[in-house]
């Protein structure tokens, strides 16, 4: 799991449905729940979890896609497997991963130091604690 550290700017509720919005260092990042711990209120540190394998890349991304989060960050390292790829993204201080498949990284031609996209849905994004 991957982690980022962002704090709850705003909480929308309907029935059980919740979209949470955090601020990542100037970047909205939205997350969808259904139910939340007390403890998730306005102002307070998160520590968010995405898994690396829903973590999309994008390169030299341009138009509208349905992800809510968009985050603008720089490959610090690609690992080539023999399927896949780890590909480590850094963003605002924060390290996190994304995992492809090696086909469509070496059709991309990622590597060290290429400015990215990541795109993150709002369903795959959690709170793991709250700081």
């Amino acid at each position: 799991m991957s982690t980022l550290l962002a704090r709850i700017k705003k909480i929308q509720s309907i029935d059980n449905l919740n979209i949470v919005t955090f601020d990542f260092n100037g970047i909205d990042l939205k997350m969808m729940s259904l139910g939340l711990h007390d403890e998730v209120q306005v102002g307070k540190k998160a520590a968010l979890s995405i898994k690396p394998s829903s973590v999309a890349i994008a390169k030299e991304f341009s138009g509208s896609i349905s992800y809510a989060n968009k985050i603008h960050a720089s490959i610090v390292a690609v690992n080539n497997g023999e399927l896949l790829s780890s590909v480590t993204l850094q963003a605002n201080g924060n390290e996190f991963e994304s995992l492809i498949t090696l086909e469509v990284s070496k059709k991309m031609d990622l590597a060290v130091g290429d400015v990215v996209v990541a795109l993150l849905q709002a369903s795959e994004l959690s709170i793991s604690e709250i700081i």
